[in-house]
Formats: structure tokens, sequence, C-alpha cells
């Protein structure tokens, strides 16, 4: 009997589903069995098989939260925000003030699309009727606990610990925040729809879980509780966001309000703290602590910030501004130069890639219309700064500032604040500040340690030499000094000799003119006068030999003068 080409067609498409529903079931059994070793190895093979299974079937629910859950358990935190990106808040906020931006005039057709979409007042249509909202509340509620399962709680808990991970403290404390709210939802569902005694939490899948559910069937998701552990982790990581969110708060609070102190005592607390905190946030933190040092006068401190957020974060368009910004203020010209070469450069990957640098998800402080404008005042910065270096300015560092000195200190001084930059800033503590890190990915710990190492070296020898320079500037002045006090001593030495006269002159000298004004007194006493000048300018000439005495003292005279006391007469 013939059979027509229409039957067997539709039973070739049916037996063709039918095969490729069974190959992805096998798929994410067997993925299931390998990620209940909790093994590294076995984590990857069975990340090959659900992506074989994805492959199939993309909106396959179980096989994408496997996917999401094996990422997280490598610490592929990137590849989960990647594949989870359209549930993270920031990115929809933004795309929505976009659109907004973009299309003023659009918006006012959709809004009469959605007006439309109400029945008019005066239709009959049977449908559009009055209800009782307690009715509608059981009708949503029944619905709700039947499509529990479809929900998809766990997107916003795996992407809720990535966001973390990767420091996108605000959207991860939304993303946790919602899946408790969702977690706590369903179990109100559940003990509505269940006796008081039969109480679980809400099912999502975890690896404790895979172990006891690999034997079920996999086109259902499995009916065991979430272990307790799970939820109290995650209590946990919220707590730690929320801490970490108002320090962070606090401190952005403080440096806008002027108070620099301050700022700096709670981003030090962050970076400092006991707790490991995720990169991408501690590289934040340490670009608002580097404005706060620049903004309290500390240029080697600020300095040294930008190279940590360099280290984390090489493509941070704010940290390399601040650091050229800094470099030219000491007027330390070359190294400014490079590092406005530099963000030139990634000015221009940016305009030809047409997208700001890294994911999407990936936070910046500046806007990509906002780039062309940024790159023709850097090419003209860049220009003045090559015309001063071709004059000669680049001898001309201004060490005191990078030290944080006044002009004119002194050598303690010097000595006291080179000690606490070099116990800051030596090259074998730049790694410090790593174990206090948490990384999205392993891979990047040595090239972080490598370019914070180069950084720190580069600023290390710019503090010697400041010092250096400033150390033979005070030696200097020194010297200025201690010439100028012994010219001052060896002017009264010099008059001192020149006024001295022989003794047999001076006592005859002293008779004679003793003799002289006695006679004088007699015949004449209207002469008192002139004896009293004279032994005025005696007594000063007495005074004026104790000064010159007390001099010599000083200089460290202390030789026995020659002199016939009985020859003075005061």
């Amino acid at each position: 009997m013939a059979v027509s080409p229409c039957l067997s067609a539709n039973d070739q498409k049916k037996h063709w589903w039918v095969s490729n529903r069974k190959l992805v079931e096998k798929y994410v059994k067997d993925a299931r069995c390998l990620m209940a070793t909790q093994e590294q190895s076995e984590m990857a093979s069975a990340l090959n098989l659900l992506d074989a299974a994805l492959a199939l079937s993309p909106r396959f629910e179980i096989a994408l939260e496997l996917k999401a859950r094996c990422l997280l358990y490598l610490r592929r935190f990137k590849d989960v925000a990647d594949m989870l990106q359209d549930y993270i808040p920031s990115i929809k906020i933004s795309s929505d003030d976009s659109a907004s931006l973009s299309s003023d005039n659009s918006s006012q057709p959709l809004s009469r699309e959605r007006v439309n979409l109400l029945p008019p007042p005066n239709s009959q249509d049977p449908s559009f009727k009055c209800f009782s909202v307690s009715d509608l509340k059981k009708k949503v509620m029944s619905g709700l606990s039947k499509n529990c399962d479809k929900e998809g709680q766990w997107r916003y808990l795996v992407l809720g610990q990535a966001c973390c991970q990767l420091g996108l403290m605000e959207d991860a404390m939304v993303l946790l925040q919602t899946g408790k709210r969702l977690a706590s939802a369903a179990f109100r569902r559940e003990s509505i729809c269940r006796s008081d005694d039969s109480f679980s939490l809400p099912i999502t899948i975890t690896t404790s879980d895979i172990s006891s559910a690999a034997t079920t069937p996999p086109s259902t998701p499995p009916r065991n509780p979430t272990s307790l552990s799970e939820f109290q982790n995650i209590s946990q990581l919220l707590s730690h966001i929320k801490f970490l969110h108002r320090r962070r708060t606090a401190a952005i609070a403080a440096l806008d309000a002027g108070l620099y102190s301050e700022a700096i005592r709670h981003f030090s607390k962050i970076v400092d703290g006991r707790r490991l905190a995720p990169q991408g946030f501690l590289a934040e933190c340490y670009m608002h602590r580097a404005s706060a040092y620049k903004a309290s006068g500390r240029i080697a401190e600020s300095i040294s910030d930008c190279n940590k957020t360099l280290a984390l974060d090489p493509a941070c368009i704010q940290a390399l501004d601040t650091r050229a910004s800094l470099l030219e203020t000491i007027r330390c010209l070359p190294d400014c130069l490079h590092d406005l070469e530099h963000l030139k450069l990634l000015y221009n990957s940016i305009l030809r890639d047409r997208k700001l640098p890294g994911p999407v998800w990936k936070r910046h402080n500046v806007r990509y219309r906002e780039i062309p404008g940024k790159l023709c005042a850097l090419t003209t910065k860049i220009q003045q700064l090559k015309q001063r270096v071709a004059s000669g300015e680049t001898a001309n560092v201004d060490y005191y500032a990078l030290i944080g000195l006044r002009r004119g200190c002194s050598r303690s001084e010097l000595e006291r604040a080179h000690l606490l930059l070099c116990l800051r800033h030596k090259p074998d503590k730049a790694t410090n500040f790593i174990d206090c890190c948490e990384f999205a990915d392993e891979r990047d710990v040595d090239s972080v340690k490598d370019r914070a190492k180069m950084s720190a070296l580069l600023l290390y020898r710019l503090l010697q030499k400041g010092y250096s320079s400033v150390m033979s500037t005070i030696m200097d002045e020194e010297a200025a000094e201690k010439r100028r006090k012994k010219a001052i001593v060896q002017v009264p030495q010099t008059q001192n000799s020149s006024s001295k006269l022989d003794p047999e002159s001076t006592l005859a000298y002293s008779v004679k003119s003793s003799n002289a004004s006695d006679c004088d007194g007699r015949a004449n006493p209207s002469e008192n006068e002139t004896t009293s000048s004279t032994n005025a300018f005696q007594g000063v000439f007495c005074r004026d030999l104790a000064a010159v005495g007390n001099l010599l003292s000083q200089v460290g005279f202390n030789r026995p003068l020659p002199m016939k006391y009985e020859a003075l007469s005061c």
C-alpha cells in the first residue's frame, strides 16, 4: 500500500523533533552528573555538554540555569554577565535613557499606539467587562503558583553574585534583593497552595542538589528544596554589599563637601579592609581617593593611587587624565606627555570601535559622544607641551610640591617627609594592595603585579631624584648662611684691631687729658660739659668691647686678649 508523501513528511518531522529533545535531555543529564562531582575539569566538560544542548534548544530553561551556575562555579563572572546582561538594571536604565533622548518625536506615535490598545468606550466587546478584584487576585495567584518554575528566579541570584564580583555593587544589590523577594513570594505561594506542614523553600538548582537530582527526568526541574547554606551566603553577601555601598556613599559625600581628610579616611577603610573587595570596586575607590589626595595637595599619594587604579584597570580614562594633570602640575613634562599620548591612543581606539572600551556592562566616567571634543582638546594640549619641552622646560621640576614641603624647609623636615614617602611607596610594597583584592579572573593577577611594580618604581625614582635635588638646595643654603655669619663676625674684629692703640701712648694721653681737664676746670668751670661728654664716649667704648667679647665667645674664640686695664678709665 502506497503511503502519501505528506504523511511521511509529518512523521519525519515529528521524529526529528523528538530525537533532538531526547538528545538535549541526554546532554543535560550528563551535565548534571559531571557537575555533581564539583571538580574543575568535570565542570568544564559539563559546560561543553550544556553548550551543545543550547545549540539545539537555545531557550531550554534548565540548560540555561545549569550553564550559568557552572560558569559561576568556574569564576567566569564576565561570561555570566555577558550571558544575562539583559537583566542588569544599569544597562536597562542607560538604554532607556538613550532611547528617550535620541528620539523625542517618535515617542508620541508610540504613546498613541499604546492608547489604542484599549478598546473604545462604545465598543460591545464581551471580553471587556467589570470584574471582582478578589477574583482577579485569586486567578493571578493561582497562575503564578502554576508558573513559578518559569519565572527564572535563578537569574537574579546568579547574576547578582556575578555583578558583585565584577564591582557592580548597585546592580548586585538590586538583583539579590529582587531574587530574595521572588523567593519569599514563591514561599508564600507554596504556603497558600499546600498544607501548613509541607512548607518548602523556593525551587532553584544548586551544585549540592545536582547529585541527588541526577536521576530525575531533565525535562522538569528538581523538586528538592534549596539548601539553607546558599540563602545564608546570599544574605551575608548582600549585607557586605550594603556595608561597602554605605561607606563609599559617605566617602563621596565628604569629597563633594570638601572634607578631603574625611573622604580619605573612608576610602582607606574600604581599600584596607579585612574582607576582600572586588577588583572593579577597588579601582573605583582608589580613583576617588586619588581625587581627594589631589584636592588636599598630596601629589605623591595621588599619583600612587592613580598607578594602582591603572594596574587594576588599564583602560581607566579618568586615572590617565588625573595622573597627567598631576605630572604637569609639578612640571614633569616628559611623563605627562607619555600619559597624554596613551590617552590619545585610547580615544582613537574608542572612535574606531564606536564604543567605549570593555564590555557593555562596564561603567565609565565619560560618554561616547564626549570623546571627539576631548580628543581635539587633547591634541592641542599635546602640541603645547611639546613646544614647552623643546624650549627646555624639562629640568624645572617642582620637587617641593611632589614631596609636599614648603620652599626654605629645614633638613630635618625633608628627611622626615622623605622617610614617610619611602615607607609608603617603596617598590617592594607596591603589590601589597593585591592581597585585599578579589579578582574576577585569576589570570589577571600576574599582569596587575607587573603594572603595579613598574609604575611604583618610576614614582620611587622620581621621589629619590627630588630628595637629592632638595637636599642639595638645602646644603647650599646652609653653606651660604655659614659664610654670612662668618662675615658678620669678622667685621667687628677688623674694626677692633684697627682702633687698638699703643698702651704707653694711651696712658700718656689719658694723664695729659686728665691734667688739662683739671686745669681747665679750675680756670673755666663752664667747660664741665666737655668732660661729661668724654666720659660718655669712654663708656660707650667699653660697652662695645663687651659686645665684641660676647661675639668672640660665641664663635669659639677663647684665647685671652692682651690688654692693660689700668689704661682704660671710664
